[in-house]
């Protein structure tokens, strides 16, 4: 292999935020690494999106002890990504909630998944000798789930495809608040990887239908008011479809993956080269937008010896 992957030369610690962005709602993020979302009810504290260790998972909740000692009963998983979900035995809740499709990729795909991260971004998985194995949905659910801390209600939907198929959001209409995981960034490169470009509009118009107030997003800093909520969202919409468009013109004509490679660099590069992992998620948002365009509707499994497979072809 020509160069290792951007992410594994990335070893330098992040500076951590903890941000209040409505009554009792908390947005840990940490310059471009996962974030997490806190939201805490009358009687207990849901966690939306756990870490990719214990290790890391406990750096959250002594934010949360900051602010709380209410029991951690709920962790919500948006997708089954390992960085998201790995460190979710941390907060010892008694639920563990996500979509019946992430579930169902989790037994699909999760190991693999797991085994291509560690590989892929090592420092997120510093002390990963505790991760006690796969992470489990103690709940699933179809379309919509509606859960109540006391008072307080969390509506945890399925909006549509975007980042992967099993995507949801937790939405709290008290303050108008949403956490929406990785279907919005906000200047850090949408991971595309495992997700559906065509499908992706669609759902941040449904997002943005509900007008929010604020919004925990996968990554980057927290987003409060209408000017930064509308601008993130409509920047992830255009880095999507800047993906997308010059793999999909290279597919039509029968070019390469270097040659979507190469087209989709000239296009995003100008725009988007200074967010954070950028270089990390180049390569695989270019293979999964050749395959899209090519009809492979599923994107197919991630793996340690697939990464490197398709990084030497785009080296080539």
């Amino acid at each position: 292999m020509a160069k290792a992957f951007a992410s594994q030369g990335d070893l330098t610690e992040k500076n951590i935020s903890f941000t209040e962005i409505g009554r009792d709602l908390w947005a840990f993020t940490a310059e471009g690494d996962p974030n997490t979302g806190v939201i805490i009810g009358d009687d207990s504290v849901m966690i939306i999106d756990a870490q990719a260790t214990p290790r890391l998972a406990n750096i959250v909740v002594e934010k949360i002890r900051g602010v709380t000692d209410k029991p951690i009963k709920h962790v919500v998983l948006s997708h089954y990504h390992a960085v998201r979900v790995l460190g979710a035995s941390a907060y010892d809740a008694s639920e563990i909630i996500a979509s019946d499709t992430c579930r169902a990729m989790i037994h699909e795909r999760g190991q693999e998944d797991w085994d291509s991260e560690f590989g892929r971004f090592p420092r997120l998985f510093q002390g990963h000798e505790s991760i006690p194995g796969l992470t489990w949905p103690t709940q699933t659910f179809d379309q919509k789930m509606t859960i109540h801390l006391g008072k307080r209600q969390i509506d945890l939907m399925h909006l549509g495809r975007a980042h992967t198929a099993g995507d949801i959001v937790a939405f709290v209409p008290d303050e108008q608040v949403m956490f929406t995981g990785d279907i919005v960034e906000y200047h850090s490169a949408c991971y595309c990887g495992d997700g559906h470009f065509h499908d992706w509009g669609g759902t941040l118009d449904r997002i943005a239908s509900f007008a929010p107030s604020a919004i925990a997003p996968g990554r980057g800093d927290a987003l409060v008011g209408d000017e930064m909520v509308t601008a993130a969202i409509e920047n992830t919409r255009d880095f999507v479809m800047s993906t997308y468009r010059p793999a999909a013109m290279v597919a039509a004509k029968g070019g390469t993956l270097k040659d979507a490679w190469d087209a989709v660099r000239e296009v995003c590069d100008p725009k988007f080269a200074d967010y954070a992992i950028y270089e990390h998620c180049l390569p695989f948002n270019v293979a999964r937008a050749f395959d899209e365009a090519k009809g492979i509707d599923t994107p197919r499994i991630w793996t340690a010896a697939r990464d490197l497979d398709m990084w030497n072809a785009l080296q080539g």
